[in-house]
């Protein structure tokens, strides 16, 4: 089973009406040749079925709620990335009286049952890899991880892809075997690696082009954060060039936003560049999320929308929940949800 999908079915009132009435409003009508081409993206975009919105397990305590279930519902969230530990234990998801694991068959069912009493789902497992280290051990935890995923219908587990112990400008070699190790692995498996953009090399086009073209698997894909390719330095319009170019490899996302000064948007800046001075709350940055899920839905994406926060240092501790709920409420209403 493949995460794409193919259905054209409209739900509610689609972005195309919206548009079209808005236009008629303001005083008659333009063909829709005449739109930006992302907005004519965006009147098609509404096809298929509403996305998953999820939020990052780290996230949750934060709310102030007792558990971890509580805290999905208080945010409005129907999804989690779970983070997953070298014991196969998930430590972020918290609960006053147990802990969770998947290390074995009753740790297992006993998250299974959680999720599924509680209407929640696992939209993707979280691995912080370090393969150019560690490569038989991380190989050996993602085969563990596999039977897992099929229980709990997980469709993609995000990870790392990053060097640490090999130089960066000899590395693809090492990460196109390491992915062609991953996709014989998971051969019979319903997953999907999300490689996160991230740091110096993965956010880099040139290089994921490589790798995948190289693997030559399209199991292989990304955990896509267009912030993150911001942060690297792209100019914005340059973003969603670059997210046009791999939706369709797109199998979890991370939500999250940056507000620059005009005048930077558009250039070409140092990685990070006044990143913990700019970063901002998800509606109110740079990144339209409109246009990237338009964008992602041309490539008929079909994961989620996941939450990660790292502006809340801006905002007094009392408002975090607040800043949280926001951010996925404006989540839920993107998605159709």
């Amino acid at each position: 089973m493949s995460l794409k999908h193919s259905d054209t079915s409209f739900r509610g009132v689609s972005r195309r009406s919206f548009i079209t009435d808005t236009i008629i409003a303001g005083g008659g009508l333009i063909a829709a040749s005449l739109l930006p081409s992302y907005l004519n993206d965006a009147i098609g975009a509404e096809a298929g079925q509403s996305l998953t919105v999820a939020c990052r397990d780290a996230h949750l305590k934060t709310t102030g709620e007792t558990d971890c279930w509580a805290a999905l519902k208080a945010l409005g969230a129907d999804g989690v990335e779970v983070v997953v530990n070298d014991q196969l234990a998930c430590p972020l998801l918290y609960h006053p009286d147990k802990k969770y694991s998947i290390a074995t068959p009753a740790g297992i069912e006993a998250l299974r049952k959680d999720l599924s009493d509680h209407q929640i789902r696992i939209t993707a497992f979280c691995m912080n890899n370090r393969f150019d280290e560690r490569l038989e051990a991380e190989l050996a935890m993602i085969k563990a991880l596999l039977p897992v995923m099929d229980k709990l219908k997980v469709k993609a587990v995000r990870l790392d892809v990053v060097p640490h112990a090999i130089a960066k400008d000899q590395f693809l070699p090492f990460a196109v075997s390491t992915g062609k190790k991953l996709c014989a692995m998971a051969e019979d498996t319903d997953a999907h690696f999300g490689i996160e953009n991230h740091g110096s090399t993965t956010n880099d086009p040139v290089f994921l082009s490589a790798l995948f073209s190289e693997v030559g698997s399209q199991r292989l894909g990304l955990t896509l954060d267009p912030n993150n390719l911001y942060w690297y330095g792209h100019p914005l319009e340059k973003v969603y060039r670059i997210i046009e170019q791999f939706a369709s490899r797109c199998f979890h996302t991370h939500c999250k936003n940056i507000k620059y000064p005009a005048e930077k948007r558009e250039t070409q800046r140092s990685i990070g560049w006044e990143y913990e001075k700019y970063n901002i709350a998800l509606p109110d940055g740079d990144i339209d999320y409109h246009r990237v899920l338009a964008l992602l839905r041309k490539g008929n994406y079909q994961g989620d929308l996941c939450l990660e926060n790292e502006c809340l240092g801006h905002y007094p501790q009392a408002d975090h929940p607040a800043v949280l709920k926001r951010e996925t409420a404006f989540l839920r209403k993107l998605a159709g949800a």
